[in-house]
């Protein structure tokens, strides 16, 4: 199962930039003996300001056709980190060719976005800048594939 990163706003370089691709090269690593990956960020950027509703479409757009929809939403349900392993494993386990994250901007995700989600997932109940949801995705994504694999990752 290919696993997607949509997400508004274009990363930088730095040190978020430079924990996403070390977490998506774990990722992909340990996911793949696992029919898991690869990993991919998709950045969408609304250049003309048309807020959430462009924002939805750029993102629309940027999934690919017949994904699993989770919008990374605040008011989301919060997961532990097996709960979350277990969610990619049934989505694999049942056939799912493509899995797709979204993250909206300093604003959030456009309502009917995260309406058509199949899934909306909490970080927590604090919110987090959508850089730092990035990394805390893949990170996340990287300790799923991790616990699925039995590595000494997670140790809980």
């Amino acid at each position: 199962m290919r696993v997607h990163v949509c997400a508004v706003g274009r990363l930088r370089a730095g040190p978020e930039a430079e924990l996403i691709a070390d977490y998506t090269r774990r990722f992909d690593r340990t996911g793949r003996p696992l029919g898991l990956g690869p990993l991919t960020l998709n950045e969408v950027e609304d250049r003309k300001g048309g807020g959430k509703p462009a924002e939805a479409q750029l993102l629309t757009r940027a999934l690919p056709q017949g994904a699993t929809l989770c919008a990374l939403d605040e008011r989301g349900k919060t997961l532990s980190s097996p709960e979350f392993a277990a969610l990619l494993a049934r989505w694999r386990d049942d056939g799912r060719s493509d899995a797709a994250f979204v993250i909206g901007g300093a604003d959030g995700l456009d309502p009917a976005l995260t309406a058509r989600a199949d899934v909306k997932l909490s970080l927590g109940r604090m919110v987090w800048p959508h850089m730092l949801a990035r990394v805390m995705l893949t990170e996340q994504l990287y300790r799923a594939a991790a616990i699925l694999a039995g590595t000494p990752y997670h140790r809980a």
